[in-house]
């Protein structure tokens, strides 16, 4: 059923709940996924793009579409003005999409700073582009993620960065303590498009699904599509990046599946865990072959073959503890961009105050820590909590700035005459003093009240 019904009821019928969560449609496996799992069978030549425009499938779309929000693209439309924008234009929209004459607007170009340094370039679709391609996802996803492969764990119903972390670390405590990390270089850039299509006209029947999936690439939907930070877990390229991505990727997979190799990946980051290093170089020659078929490129400078205690895995590491047991923490990378995040939100010329600077940090470390709560490193953790609280106490100092106020506040605050003295005398040094007996007038109770969260709780 199409969206050619009246206004009113179109309207209340696009905000009906969308159920699935996670950075994937979450969808039973049906008899046509199931049998897409054991061969080549392709959708129905017709049926495709009826499902993708049906009235079903375009409520749940635009309903992930407002709840993942995000940037206008090159047109500067909002998500809070795509509904009207629908209600409005939706029956030629409907009519280009069913005769294959729909035109994508091309994706805003953003540049945005990596963590390592340098830029990396990140594609904004429009909103209208978004709507169009979570409802393509949401027919493709299943038709696709039945036969992909069980190691595969990037943005699929399910499934997510801490399984991948977790299957590895089953493998280094199997003994298999040497990492296969290949690294692609610009992996969404230099995705060529007609070996990405003729993966998926095997199984797209649809020749306007097709045409419409191919004018999204020409548009540019995969620079960078996965562009994001890793706690968050919601990507913000286009909605079919990660799927396409998937499907392209997926033939290695299968390769490795068929040598019987262990091996995680999540989108384009891949690790293969072998028993010596001879082995190693093997399968990194292996995948070089798999990855010049598909026209990728491997970095050479990044990828290795390596003790996996020495890599990261989607910003976690491997430690040996007593007993020889593999355990998890936050790869030393992760934890030095978590400082540079906290030394810019507590920097002391911000001119905020105390709660607002505590606001901002709640809702970084918030999820900071759902992401890395994986980690088998309470003491890292408790070290951070004191570093953070000693960062909060030299604000506090800051803004007090003379001796006398200083002297003031932490007798109201119950420090003795001494020790408020002692603080006092040294008023400018505010990260000295933050370390000595101001602890006292601000302790762990009164951060805990304030609402910063401890990361080792």
């Amino acid at each position: 059923m199409g969206l050619e019904g009246k206004r009113p009821q179109m309207s209340r019928q696009l905000e009906l709940p969308f159920k699935s969560r996670g950075e994937a449609p979450r969808v039973e496996r049906s008899e046509e996924g199931l049998s897409a799992a054991h061969g080549d069978e392709r959708s129905g030549a017709s049926d495709l793009m009826a499902k993708v425009i049906s009235r079903q499938n375009l409520q749940a779309a635009l309903k992930r579409v407002r709840k993942n929000k995000g940037s206008p693209g090159i047109d500067g439309m909002t998500v809070e003005e795509l509904g009207d924008h629908l209600r409005e234009n939706w029956p030629g929209l409907r009519e280009q999409l069913l005769c294959g004459r729909y035109r994508p607007a091309m994706v805003k170009q953003q540049l945005i700073p990596k963590s390592g340094g340098g830029m990396r370039k990140l594609g904004i679709p429009t909103v209208l582009d978004r709507f169009i391609q979570q409802a393509l996802l949401q027919v493709l996803q299943p038709m696709f993620d039945a036969s992909f492969s069980q190691h595969s764990h990037g943005f699929r119903p399910g499934r997510r960065a801490h399984d991948a972390v977790v299957e590895a670390q089953r493998y280094v405590q199997q003994g298999r303590k040497i990492v296969v990390d290949v690294d692609l270089e610009q992996f969404f850039d230099r995705v060529n498009h007609d070996v990405l299509m003729g993966r998926l006209a095997k199984r797209i029947g649809d020749r306007r699904v097709l045409g419409l999936i191919r004018r999204y690439l020409e548009a540019g939907i995969l620079a960078n599509g996965l562009a994001m930070e890793r706690y968050e877990g919601t990507p913000q390229g286009g909605p079919l990046s990660p799927l396409l991505a998937n499907v392209l990727l997926d033939e290695v997979d299968k390769q490795l599946e068929r040598r019987g190799h262990a091996f995680v990946r999540y989108a384009d980051d891949g690790n293969v865990y072998v028993r010596s290093r001879r082995a190693g170089e093997r399968v990194m020659e292996l995948l070089k072959r798999l990855y010049t078929k598909l026209r990728l490129r491997v970095n050479e400078s990044k990828s290795a073959v390596d003790w996996a205690t020495r890599r990261k895995l989607l910003g976690y590491s491997f430690w040996v503890a007593p007993g020889r047991a593999i355990k998890r923490r936050v790869s030393a990378k992760a934890l030095c961009a978590l400082k540079d995040k906290v030394r810019t939100i507590t920097r002391r010329t911000g001119g905020r105050s105390i709660k607002q600077v505590v606001d901002q940090l709640r809702v970084y470390l918030a999820g900071w820590k759902q992401y890395y709560c994986l980690a088998e490193t309470p003491g890292v953790f408790a070290q951070l909590d004191e570093w953070l609280r000693h960062r909060l106490r030299a604000i506090h100092l800051k803004h007090w700035k003379r001796g006398k106020t200083i002297y003031r506040e932490l007798r109201r605050r119950g420090l003795s005459q001494v020790a408020a003295a002692k603080v006092a005398a040294h008023g400018r040094r505010w990260w000295r003093n933050s370390a000595q007996a101001i602890n006292i007038a601000f302790s762990v109770r009164y951060f805990d009240e304030l609402g910063l969260p401890r990361l080792a709780a």
